[in-house]
């Protein structure tokens, strides 16, 4: 039941793996399979906002009660995709990796993917830059969270 939350919690847009590896890390899961389970649960929603998201918000952002909302994902996707072009000059793909692989708010497998939606990138090299930075921050966020849970967990034993 707590790796189902797992894959779920890693598919969340925001929380994504950044929240699911913490979880799993807090309830004593083992870190390889949480891991694995994470980024599964990270990458599935991909493909489908690269294909289909800049379509449903772009046509959603001049309607009622959700106008507002779908406006800021646009202005969100867009400028996520502007500051890649900005810092990235030939290597828009390394730049892509890094931004997802950072885990940073609002740097995840989502805005990535919708980023290099807005800016027409390669769907297949996109994926690719998109896999190794949820890779990344998944490393990050392991490393990260066994280091703050032990230290927390030798304060209070």
């Amino acid at each position: 039941m707590k790796y189902l939350l797992v894959f779920f919690i890693s598919m969340v847009p925001l929380i994504e793996l950044r929240g699911a590896i913490p979880y799993a890390v807090l309830f004593n899961l083992p870190l390889v399979p949480s891991y694995v389970i994470a980024v599964i649960g990270n990458m599935i929603p991909v493909p489908i906002i690269f294909f289909f998201a800049r379509k449903v918000l772009l046509w959603g952002m001049d309607k009622p009660v959700i106008g507002g909302f779908f406006s800021w994902c646009v202005r969100k996707g867009e400028r996520g995709g502007e500051k890649l072009k900005e810092k990235a000059g030939r290597g828009l793909y390394w730049a892509l990796l890094l931004f997802v692989g950072i885990p940073l708010p609002g740097t995840g497998a989502w805005t990535g993917t919708l980023a290099a939606s807005f800016l027409n990138m390669d769907f297949k090299k996109s994926v690719l830059a998109v896999m190794g930075g949820v890779v990344l921050a998944g490393l990050i966020m392991g490393a990260g969270s066994l280091g703050l849970f032990g230290a927390l967990s030798a304060l209070f034993s």
